[in-house]
C-alpha cells in the first residue's frame, strides 16, 4: 500500500499523531512514536507502543478503527493521514518496545534511562493495519 516515497519518509524519525475513537465519542488524538513492520504480503503495518491502561490502549479495545496522521507540517515536505484497524499485542520480551527506544533515543543516555524506566511497566503493542493511506502534504 505504502509506495517507495512514502516508506522513505516513514522510515524517518517523526512523531505521529495517533487518533482513537473516545469512549465520550470524541477523537483521542495524542502524539506517539511509531516504527513500520513489513508483513509477507509486502504490506506494512503501523506500530506503537502504549501502557496497557492508557486511554489509546482501552479505546483500541472497544472500537480499533483509528487514524494517524504523520508530517504534514511545512517543513517535513510531505505528509499522509493512515487509516485503519488497531490490534493490541503482548510485547514479548520487549521487543518492539526496546526497538522503540532504539528508533527514538538510540546512542543517547535516555535510551538507558527509559529501557529501565520501562522494565516493569505493563506495555503492549497497537498494530495498525492500514485500510488507507492518503497523502496530505507535498
Amino acid at each position: 500500500m505504502f509506495d517507495d516515497r512514502a516508506l522513505a519518509f516513514l522510515g524517518e524519525v517523526r512523531f505521529a499523531r495517533l487518533a482513537t475513537n473516545g469512549r465520550d465519542g470524541f477523537p483521542h488524538n495524542v502524539p506517539i512514536w511509531f516504527d513500520l513492520e513489513p508483513n509477507a504480503d509486502a504490506s506494512h503495518d503501523l506500530l506503537f507502543i502504549s501502557d496497557r491502561t492508557a486511554s489509546k490502549t482501552r479505546n483500541a479495545l472497544a472500537d480499533p478503527r483509528a487514524g494517524v496522521t504523520i508530517g504534514g507540517d511545512p517543513a517535513d515536505g510531505q505528509g499522509y493521514l493512515i487509516r485503519g484497524t488497531i490490534t493490541v499485542e503482548e510485547d514479548p520480551g520487549r521487543a518492539v518496545t526496546h526497538r522503540m527506544i532504539d528508533r527514538y533515543e538510540t546512542g543517547t543516555p535516555r535510551a538507558t534511562q527509559l529501557r529501565e524506566a520501562w522494565k516493569d511497566d505493563d506495555i503492549v503493542v497497537l498494530r495498525l493495519r492500514p485500510t488507507s493511506i492518503v497523502k496530505v502534504w507535498g
